[in-house]
């Protein structure tokens, strides 16, 4: 108990110092906790992907259609539980400024395949008869405003043209990972209209969406359906929907990795300060240690009370710092999804971030105390004492 008293007195003797250096550390936390959550949002696509769902694509490029007769012969493929397929619309509304992400599906086969859009059952059938309603998630519906039974105009860029829409239900994801940022209508609403004015481009899917009925059987599954399609005039690329998505995201690899890399900086930059500041203290406290030792005290003690207060300011700042960071993404998390929920429809710290945080807090103060301890420990009495005023 006596080494607790001092580790908390010494922790405050100088009540500045230590505030200032909590606080730096709670910046530094703040920033870490940021970045790793920047990080995370650009994976959230990983982690919500099925390790049952495969997406077939063009092998050339994913710019490149495939035919609808695919279709059938995929479904035939031994493995294949289910089928769906869909277009990327890459309309706007109102205004470039309010891009978000649309696809055309088949309708009925897509919603099969993904459960974690949860709609009401009468919503959903009144969006699988109507051929020009959509769907759209919680997240795009509170922004606009929209509601059940609201109609609305895209102005479309792959598929030119004026595309009215009227919204038949609004979905909510059943995990946090789920995009709630995005709208969902009918294949065959684009595709009647493309047969009207281009013929040349009906009857095309961008991509498929399979279902695998075993978790085991999906490479095997990838293989066939590109073999199927072998030398043929489309050639098809399958794979995993995990991988799908981390296309997209090794796009940006060297974004992410330059995040990666400050995030690591800036506790290495805040371990220099905390450790700074121990070797002021160690040096203001020589004569201290050595009154001590001749008191009876252990080298384990003066370790203890070096390690112990070092610690303390050390896990305080980290603390802070992730009391801010959670407040600071709430705020964040709110400003991205209305302005860029398309890119971010997902901002939410993790779990694992704030042990990150946590035990980079904890680490900062371990290390920069080992140093000071070795210093105290070694130090001969007389030259401590020497130093007394």
């Amino acid at each position: 108990m006596k080494i607790l008293k001092l580790i908390l007195k010494n922790s405050l003797r100088h009540k500045l110092r230590s505030l200032l250096t909590a606080v730096g550390i709670a910046m530094a936390i703040l920033a870490f906790g940021l970045l790793r959550t920047i990080i995370d949002a650009y994976f959230f696509g990983v982690e919500a992907s099925s390790d049952t769902r495969l997406i077939t694509r063009n092998a050339v490029s994913l710019t490149f259609p495939l035919p609808l007769a695919y279709k059938d012969k995929i479904a035939e493929i031994p493995g294949v539980s289910n089928v769906s397929y869909g277009n990327w619309f890459g309309a706007t509304y109102i205004d470039p400024k309010n891009f978000f992400a649309q696809f055309a599906v088949e309708p009925e086969s897509f919603l099969q395949l993904y459960p974690e859009f949860i709609i009401p059952p009468d919503e959903k059938e009144a969006f699988l008869r109507e051929r020009n309603s959509c769907i759209v998630g919680r997240k795009l519906a509170d922004k606009h405003g929209w509601k059940v039974g609201d109609t609305f105009r895209l102005t479309g860029t792959i598929f030119p043209g004026d595309w009215d829409f009227v919204i038949r239900g609004i979905y909510d994801g059943r995990d946090k990972a789920t995009d709630e940022t995005t709208m969902y209508f009918h294949w065959q609403y684009v595709d009647e209209r493309m047969n009207a004015t281009s013929p040349g481009r009906a009857g095309q899917v961008g991509v498929y969406y399979i279902a695998v009925e075993d978790a085991n059987a999906v490479a095997g599954v990838s293989a066939a359906v590109d073999a199927t399609f072998d030398n043929s005039q489309d050639e098809t690329k399958t794979e995993t929907e995990k991988e799908f998505q981390l296309s997209f995201v090794s796009m940006v690899g060297t974004i992410v990795t330059s995040v990666r890399i400050i995030s690591v900086v800036v506790i290495a930059i805040i371990l220099l300060v905390m450790a700074n500041t121990m070797a002021m203290t160690a040096r203001e406290r020589i004569s201290e240690y050595a009154v001590l030792k001749t008191l009876g005290f252990m080298p384990k003690h003066l370790v203890g009370l070096i390690f112990g207060e070092s610690t303390a300011i050390a896990l305080a700042g980290g603390l802070l710092g992730i009391g801010i960071t959670l407040m600071a993404v709430k705020r964040f998390g709110i400003f991205l999804t209305e302005n860029l929920g398309s890119f971010f429809p997902v901002f939410e710290i993790s779990a694992t971030t704030i042990t990150l945080a946590t035990v980079a807090a904890v680490s900062v103060g371990v290390i920069a105390a080992i140093f000071p301890a070795i210093r105290a420990v070694k130090m001969p009495i007389a030259d401590g004492l020497r130093q007394i005023d």
